[in-house]
């Protein structure tokens, strides 16, 4: 029995530290759904945010055009907003309910609203999802 116990010795630490760097890896590299205080999307005064990825509503990337790849969302802390692209700017109101994880934009003049689950929430990730699934992906400029 003894022999038996000290021939599987290394192949039991070395599958015990497969198992800590799997958990340390996924404890520390994967933010997704966490959702942090709203102080996350503007900082101390305002944040910008820019795509670093999209995808459709089954989990497809979504390439990026150049123009979209220049779009920006300029968010602060007076619950602003400003999206600007290569159309221009458009300015608007935002408001964000950590409880239920939903951030809604609406625009200055319009008379509707567009409102996005918020999948993650850091301070320098923002993962926003659409009513059809799709994700759009920013980061912290």
């Amino acid at each position: 029995m003894t022999k038996f116990s000290l021939a599987l010795r290394p192949y039991l630490a070395s599958l015990l530290c497969v198992f800590a760097l799997v958990f340390v890896a996924a404890a520390c590299g994967n933010d997704k759904g966490k959702v942090e205080g709203v102080n996350m999307l503007y900082g101390t005064t305002g944040k910008v945010w820019k795509t670093a990825k999209e995808t459709d509503a089954a989990g497809d990337k979504v390439k990026q055009t150049d123009a979209q790849q220049e779009e920006s969302l300029h968010v602060f802390s007076n619950n602003t907003y400003t999206m600007t692209g290569a159309a221009g700017a458009v300015q608007g109101k935002f408001a964000f309910d950590q409880g239920a994880k939903t951030l809604t934009l609406t625009p200055d003049g319009a008379g509707t609203s567009n409102t996005f689950n918020v999948e993650t929430l850091t301070e320098k990730k923002l993962t926003l999802v659409g009513t059809s699934g799709a994700k759009l992906m920013l980061e912290a400029e």
